[in-house]
């Protein structure tokens, strides 16, 4: 194929044999690439080479508390929902030194850490990440200090997204409107469609990028059969939905009851491991860390994730502020849904359903918006101008 012309919106078909195809282009323009791969017992992402490292016939089944593996009836290459791992661990690390001393004499001298110029390509992103993305890009780029290090890796990502196609048993994207299909922030959008004779994908051109790459790749302009098998794919998933959560006026819900008896129901059995703050997509909380050599000569920091569950986090001269599991969990649970909005303009949960799968007691946050929802507590007695989940 030698078309160029091909506008942001095209729809195209892409056999499933030529995904490798699409592979080798963003290869040959020097693009790393990340994708869902089976590792231990569950699809993470993690650095890919071809079509033969995908989770080829592999789903998941999801619920509170539970993950497991599981073979498909077909051989699809993106036929499950998420798994513990999100893309902040590729554009906001786990770990990374931010600067790093050296004793010079009598002084010593600063070095600041270089962005990472790296190119990654983010192969199979679905749309409750890119939603997630887009709000770590408000936090990170948009506000009034910018973070450099993740500017750099998210200005050298491209996006090939995935539709959803099955929903997990903790996914409740429809509910806060950020899925099941990719609407914006990709540079292509695929859909997989798995026929008894044929498997091919729907690719939708997101970027100008994206329809540079696409021209490279053998397909045809998409017909209507083959749309409507991609937009049925879609629409099931939809209805697959295994948990909803009730959005309707939250942050006012949440405002109102931040001494509801359902906290302390949720506190006796959080165990606050931070699991839900490690694999949530949105979460950003870090600390940092000082080291230094033995003899002096050399110092470096680093900032590392961290989470508002464990007690030292909100430690200030003379205690923390939040000393009880019920505190921190309150505190997590009201700023994900409600002042997220008053910081951001958004809510900070997508529904991905990742804390809800990797909570070891399934602890189920549509289930606690859903308790206090139906029992709400008098407004009259809730704390009066606390509106950061503080006890």
């Amino acid at each position: 194929m030698t078309e160029t012309a091909l506008k942001v919106g095209t729809l195209r078909t892409l056999e499933g044999a030529s995904l490798d195809q699409l592979f080798g282009a963003l290869s040959k323009r020097g693009y790393r690439l990340l994708g869902p791969a089976v590792r231990e017992g569950a699809i993470v992402f993690d650095e890919i080479n071809s079509a033969a490292d995908l989770p080829a016939g592999w789903t998941d089944e999801q619920e509170g508390g539970t993950y497991r593996l599981k073979k498909r009836s077909d051989n699809a290459l993106f036929g499950y929902a998420v798994g513990p791992h999100s893309w902040k661990k590729f554009l906001h690390p786990p770990a990374e030194r931010l600067w790093q001393a050296d004793r010079k004499g009598k002084a010593f001298e600063v070095t600041e850490e270089e962005p990472d110029t790296q190119k990654t390509a983010f192969i199979g992103v679905r749309s409750c990440d890119l939603h997630a993305i887009a709000i770590q890009d408000k936090v990170f780029l948009n506000g009034s200090y910018v973070d450099n290090l993740y500017k750099a890796r998210r200005e050298g990502a491209f996006i090939v997204a995935v539709n959803c196609g099955q929903a997990g048993g903790t996914c409740f994207c429809v509910s806060m409107g950020s899925g099941p299909k990719a609407a914006s922030g990709f540079d292509l959008a695929l859909t997989e469609v798995c026929e008894p004779d044929r498997h091919y994908f729907v690719v939708e051109v997101g970027t100008d990028l994206g329809a540079e790459i696409v021209a490279e790749l053998p397909g045809r302009e998409v017909e209507d059969r083959e749309k409507a098998a991609a937009e049925d794919a879609v629409a099931s998933a939809a209805q697959q939905m295994g948990r909803h959560m009730d959005t309707t006026n939250i942050k006012e819900l949440l405002y109102q009851n931040y001494a509801h008896p359902r906290w302390d129901n949720v506190a006796a059995r959080c165990l606050t491991c931070a699991n839900c703050t490690m694999v949530c997509p949105t979460c950003f909380c870090t600390t940092v860390e000082d080291v230094t050599d033995l003899q002096g000569e050399h110092a470096e920091r680093w900032q590392k994730w961290d989470s508002c569950f464990t007690k030292d986090f909100s430690y200030i001269h003379g205690g923390s502020i939040r000393a009880t599991s019920k505190a921190r969990y309150r505190q997590w649970m009201t700023h994900k849904l409600a002042t997220w909005f008053d910081q951001f303009g958004t809510s900070g949960c997508v529904g991905c359903g990742r804390c809800i799968t990797w909570c070891p007691v399934a602890i189920d946050i549509t289930e606690e918006v859903r308790a206090i929802r139906q029992a709400p507590q008098s407004p009259k007695s809730s704390p009066a101008g606390d509106k950061h989940g503080k006890p």
